[in-house]
């Protein structure tokens, strides 16, 4: 299981969602917030967008990450062998073929200026709603989690996926564009829950890149997202928070409630990362938080139960 598909992919998705007009119950309010409201600002990422078919893939360019610096920092130091390849094949409008082409050739000026856009993009349809999306992701990840302890991954893909996808021992079945053998050969597979989703489950691999387990993307939200969630706390939650907790290790829970690295939560408290590290600990032995190791980083996220706390300021979940 993983926490998030990255903070890139679900802003691209959000764009697909705009571009498509699919009635999805669960985003309305949320389409119809955020619609119309694209400016000159966004449009280097939006003219990326494809006409029809497959669309850009962030998450192979800006990966994983839960942190927008981290993916706009990939992005500026994106190999143009990537570059390129991710902008191969894509129907683009005519008219953007110039900008798509800078793009694709590395252009230092015009990758800053996608880098901006994509900063934009997140302001006015991820930024807002991610709390509500944060708490919802939790949510699925721990369902599913608590699924395998009980019937293991034939449970699990019954309950989340099924009858998309099954499990037929050594074949996995998933929906995908077109049909294809995917051999795992031991590489394992990434369920990742997904807040702008606009298929029931996806199946996301990189044919070139044999080295990378496949993901199946499922749809988190349960409740319709709203910008509603912790945001700016009211004073009485606040003092409640810091009265149990400590005004340090209140804010590091705010502060996990979209996900972080150990090093971002010690720029955020104005601490060394030691103890950074030391709030964390306590934190996820008291189960409001947990940690996994990505790579050379430690991600650190907030849980239900944590998110109930943020919200009330007290330990009564919802």
């Amino acid at each position: 299981m993983a926490a998030t598909i990255g903070v890139a992919a679900e802003m691209y998705y959000s764009l697909e969602l705009l571009k498509e007009k699919r009635d999805l119950p669960h985003l309305r309010a949320w389409r119809a917030a955020v619609a119309g409201r694209m400016g000159a600002d966004t449009r280097p990422l939006t003219s990326l967008v494809p006409v029809r078919g497959p669309g850009l893939d962030l998450l192979a360019l800006m990966g994983d990450v839960s942190s927008l610096d981290h993916a706009v920092d990939n992005l500026l130091h994106a190999p143009v062998s990537r570059l390129r390849r991710e902008c191969e094949g894509l129907d683009f409008h005519p008219g953007h073929l110039p900008w798509v082409r800078r793009v694709s050739e590395g252009d230092r000026d015009a990758l800053r200026e996608l880098a901006g856009a994509v900063r934009a993009c997140h302001r006015l349809t991820v930024e807002p709603y991610w709390h509500r999306g944060r708490s919802e992701l939790v949510a699925l990840a721990t369902r599913c989690a608590n699924l395998v302890l009980e019937g293991g991954v034939d449970l699990l893909l019954r309950s989340v996926c099924a009858p998309l996808v099954r499990w037929r021992p050594p074949v996995l079945e998933a929906p995908y564009p077109r049909r294809v053998e995917v051999r795992l050969r031991g590489r394992g597979l990434i369920i990742t829950p997904t807040v702008f989703s606009k298929l029931p489950v996806s199946l996301l691999w990189d044919p070139l890149d044999t080295t990378q387990p496949p993901r199946l993307t499922v749809p988190a939200l349960r409740r319709p997202l709203t910008d509603t969630g912790p945001g700016e706390l009211d004073d009485s939650t606040v003092r409640n928070l810091e009265s149990l907790l400590g005004r340090t290790r209140a804010a590091a829970l705010q502060a996990t409630a979209e996900g972080c690295t150990t090093t971002e939560l010690a720029r955020r408290l104005n601490v060394t990362a030691a103890a950074a590290s030391q709030h964390a600990t306590v934190l996820r032995n008291t189960d409001l938080i947990t940690t996994s190791r990505r790579g050379g980083s430690v991600l650190h996220f907030i849980t239900p139960l944590g998110l109930a706390l943020l919200r009330t300021g007290t330990l009564t979940q919802e």
